[in-house]
Formats: structure tokens, sequence, C-alpha cells
């Protein structure tokens, strides 16, 4: 597709989006909830500033190869595909399947498409690494500190197992690649074996290509693959920041580890439940189970998805105007 009609394609869907959320939160909704929060509503902004930042950070761990000098991007850019692409996610049916897409063909201008393509799927591939690790994580602190009662500690035991055979499945991905044998399971499956064939002879030599590339990142680049782990796990403690900015706003008496714990338990139920655009009402009643798990009213919940679909709708927007203001200024020029 052609890469002008792509972006226009999705500038119209972020706009209708938008809209649409907008129109259903209701303007004035938003703005009594703006109000409510007060103060604590620029740092409940600003704490996904940091966590951008964290992301293009792990992002361009990845993109960085000290033997070839064009792929050293200047962070400027790096935040800006981390921003925006994350800003065409929000809107997309399915999670992953807009940003990425965006991303590589903005990337593709210096690094090729196969850097570029690897780039990307490496990136997308710790992003959701570091979140399988933050629930590991998180289940020690609910250990710790929430009172479970025996289901609850089976459900503990059972996610923590979970968790544990994807880590060492993510493990084999990076030691082994995964994109040819994917294509080759993909043969065997009726209807769409014939076209899997076919891909999978005409991309042979990038697919390979594009396995070496995740291959190396562990094996070779192992002290970038931990750095890039080491700021996606922080961006994901990051996250519950503003979920506690806006329960201190609201007067809800939670502490940080109550609100890691609140964070981590409500993007694992929104995760499962990845296929609703801006997972419309899932995460509220993630966030109405977790506070419940602690302790807390569950009906705050609804307040504090409320917030952060808010935080959203701001950051798509600031996503897409810097889409814009990329277009108008030329970004083959910033690429170089």
């Amino acid at each position: 597709m052609n890469s002008k009609l792509y972006k226009l394609i999705f500038m119209i869907l972020g706009i209708f989006t938008l809209g649409y959320m907008i129109y259903k939160l209701g303007l004035a909704e938003i703005v009594s909830d703006i109000e409510k929060t007060g103060f604590w509503f620029f740092p409940i902004i600003g704490s996904w500033l940091l966590i951008y930042i964290l992301n293009a950070m792990a992002f361009r761990q990845i993109i960085q190869e000290p033997a070839l000098p064009h792929s050293n991007l200047p962070f400027l850019t790096v935040l800006r595909l981390t921003v925006t692409g994350y800003a065409i996610n929000y809107i997309t049916p399915f999670v992953a399947l807009g940003g990425e897409p965006y991303r590589i063909m903005e990337l593709k201008k210096t690094l090729g498409i196969h850097k570029a393509t690897s780039s990307v799927l490496l990136y997308g591939m710790m992003h959701v690494f570091s979140h399988i690790i933050f629930w590991l994580l998180s289940i020690f602190l609910i250990l710790a500190v929430v009172p479970l009662d025996n289901t609850l500690l089976a459900g503990c035991i059972i996610a923590f197992f979970i968790g544990l055979g994807i880590t060492f499945w993510f493990l084999s991905i990076y030691k082994k690649g995964f994109t040819v044998s994917t294509f080759k399971m993909l043969q065997k499956v009726p209807f769409i074996k014939h076209k899997a064939t076919k891909f999978l002879t005409e991309k042979s030599d990038s697919l390979h290509e594009v396995d070496d590339q995740i291959r190396i990142l562990y094996a070779e680049r192992k002290s970038r693959f931990l750095k890039s782990l080491l700021y996606e796990i922080l961006a994901r403690v990051v996250t519950c920041a503003e979920i506690y900015f806006t329960a201190i706003a609201i007067g809800l008496n939670m502490s940080i580890m109550e609100a890691l714990i609140i964070s981590s338990a409500s993007s694992l139920f929104a995760n499962i439940i990845f296929f609703f655009p801006m997972q419309l009402g899932v995460r509220e009643g993630g966030l109405a189970l977790a506070l419940r798990s602690v302790g807390l009213p569950a009906e705050a919940g609804i307040f504090i998805g409320i917030i952060m679909r808010i935080r959203e709708i701001v950051w798509i927007m600031i996503g897409f105007i810097w889409i814009r203001l990329a277009r108008q200024k030329g970004i083959d020029s910033e690429l170089q």
C-alpha cells in the first residue's frame, strides 16, 4: 500500500475514533472529570511521556548496531515513532496491527526493509516479553501484600506457571527465530497452506534474515537485549503512576504497592481481551476486579478507567499532530 494512502487512512480512522470516544464519554463528562482530578491531571498525562521515553530508549537499543552507522537514529526520531505508533495502535481493532506497519514504512527509508522489519518485530516482542516478566514479578508482590483466599492463591500459582512457560517459549524464539518456522507451520493449515507456501518460497531469504536478526540480538548483542528489556520493565512499573495519581485526586487511600498490583492485574485482563478498539469496557472491568482484590471500592475503577481513557485521547491527539508536523517538515530529511 502506498505510504501516503496508508497515512491518510489512519489519519481518518484516528479522527473518527477520537470523535467516537469523545461522543461516548461526553464532552461535559470529560471536562467535569478533568476538573475533579485538578492539578493531578498534568502528572497523569506527564507520566506517559516518561513511559514513552523509556519505550523509545528500549526501541533504540534494538535499532542501533555499531556496524551500521546509519542505524544510529536521533533519539527524537525514535521517540516520535514510538508515540505515533502507539497512537495508531490505540485506534486499530486489533492491537499492534496499525502502528507496526507504520513504523516499518518510516524506518525502511533509512534502515532498509529487512533491518526496519526486524527492528520493529524485535521491539514488539520485547514489549510483550516485558509484560510477561512484569506480571511474573507482580505475582510475588500480590503474595506479599494481598490477603489471599484459596481461590486467589490457586489463581496466582496457575498464572505463575503459565507465565513461566511463556517466558521459556520467548527465550526459545530469541535463540532460534520464528518467522520461517511459523510459515512452515502455516503450510499445514487448510485454506491458507498454498499462500503460505508461495510466500515462504518468494520471501525465504528475507524471513531467514529476520530470524538471523532475532538470534543475533539475544546471542551477540546481549547487553542491548538486557538494557532494552530493563527499559521496558521500568516503563511497565511507571504505568502505575496514573492510577496512583488519580487515586490521590479522588481521595482514595491507595499505596504505591497497591497501584502496582492494580496496574498489573488490569493490564493482564485488558491484554487477554485485546480485540476491542481502545479496549472499550474491558479496562474498567479489569480495574474494578483489581481494586476489589486489594480491598478498595470497585466503583472507583470506573472513574480511573475514564481518566485513563481521557489520557489516551490526549496522547492520540499528540501522536497524530506529530505525524502531521513530521509530514510538513519532511520525514526523509529527519531520518538522515
